[in-house]
């Protein structure tokens, strides 16, 4: 996150961690997300709830990356009838103390997929695949600091936001050590590994970003990063993200992302060179285990048919001589049948 001027501040406070009062903007919306990767077990998976309270229904996701490169995933939109609590279609989150503890448990089903490509095209994979009975019990301890917040003038009032052009009023990030268990068709992998969380809240369209990229990772309890670039409608780019290194945040001014592709258009390869608010530099390269397509689409006002695809990558990461484990996650527009990130140059 860029440093603000003298005229705004970021406001978060531990009740963040629970809902907010919607208001009326229809597209409100308000998720917390949460990834883990195991290193020895090679094993890990994300976790998502989005509360859209004003429009009836959550948006549900759990996706599990398994060894030998099958995927469970599940995605589902059940009705919800407010915004009391993060819990639908089976998934649900408590928060046992704010910015320390929080558990992620799921009951339900997933879609077990050798060949994960295959979710680019969903009523086929479902047609294709077993879906099979799924559990997840998984306790999250913050091992950072908090990343983020809501922007607000320097007298706490809140800033205007178009619904139309937004993606959240408030975002806030912190990186992990999770350990519990997940059970994928009766077959129980212990997790204890570490990952990283995110909270939004407020109106959002999955149209608002132009294109982004968002690579979170963790290299063991006490380092980890989350590098960020994202495409500003006009051609250019934000870069941003933290290092995080001997217990506090070190944020990153730098960090444009060279991808290597398949013929799918999908992210194998990474690499990127991170430069931070300190002076320190670090070079970073990330190798993608398993990736698993997603879309998003929605019919605009004016009819025109807008087609979001994010791809979710499990990625190996080495810095130096560490290896660590995250998540390569590659936002784009589908223009002209093209992702128009990938179409740029990112």
């Amino acid at each position: 996150m860029a440093k603000l001027s003298s005229e705004f501040k970021l406001r978060l406070d531990p009740e963040d961690e629970y809902t907010h009062a919607p208001g009326e903007t229809s597209n409100y919306n308000e998720s917390m997300y949460f990834n883990v990767f195991d290193p020895a077990r090679m094993t890990g998976g994300w976790f998502r709830i989005g509360n859209r309270p004003n429009e009836g229904y959550a948006e549900v996701s759990v996706c599990i990356y398994l060894p030998g490169g099958q995927v469970g995933f599940a995605f589902a939109r059940p009705e919800i009838s407010g915004n009391a609590a993060l819990d639908a279609g089976g998934l649900k989150i408590d928060v046992v103390e704010p910015f320390k503890r929080l558990k992620v448990s799921y009951s339900g089903k997933v879609l077990l997929l050798d060949r994960p490509f295959e979710m680019a095209d969903p009523r086929q994979a479902y047609r294709d695949n077993p879906s099979v009975p799924c559990t997840v019990e998984l306790d999250y301890e913050g091992v950072s600091p908090m990343y983020g917040g809501e922007v607000v003038r320097a007298d706490g009032s809140s800033l205007p936001i178009d619904p139309e052009k937004s993606f959240s009023k408030a975002h806030y990030e912190q990186h992990c050590a999770a350990s519990g268990a997940i059970t994928v068709d009766g077959r129980r992998y212990e997790i204890s590994g570490f990952g990283l969380r995110d909270k939004s809240w407020g109106p959002r369209y999955w149209q608002a970003i132009d294109w982004y990229r968002w690579c979170p990772m963790n290299f063991g309890r006490d380092f980890g990063m989350m590098l960020s670039v994202i495409g500003d409608g006009q051609g250019g780019v934000r870069q941003g993200g933290m290092v995080f290194r001997d217990g506090v945040y070190d944020l990153i001014t730098e960090c444009a992302i060279e991808s290597e592709w398949d013929e799918n258009g999908y992210q194998t390869a990474l690499r990127s060179r991170v430069r931070t608010e300190s002076g320190k530099t670090y070079d970073v390269t990330g190798r993608v285990l398993s990736l698993i397509p997603l879309r998003n689409r929605r019919t605009a006002a004016d009819g025109t048919q807008l087609q979001t695809r994010i791809t979710e990558g499990m990625t190996e990461y080495r810095c130096g001589d560490l290896v660590g484990y995250g998540l390569s996650e590659y936002l784009d527009q589908i223009i002209d049948g093209q992702p128009n990130g990938k179409a740029l140059g990112y």
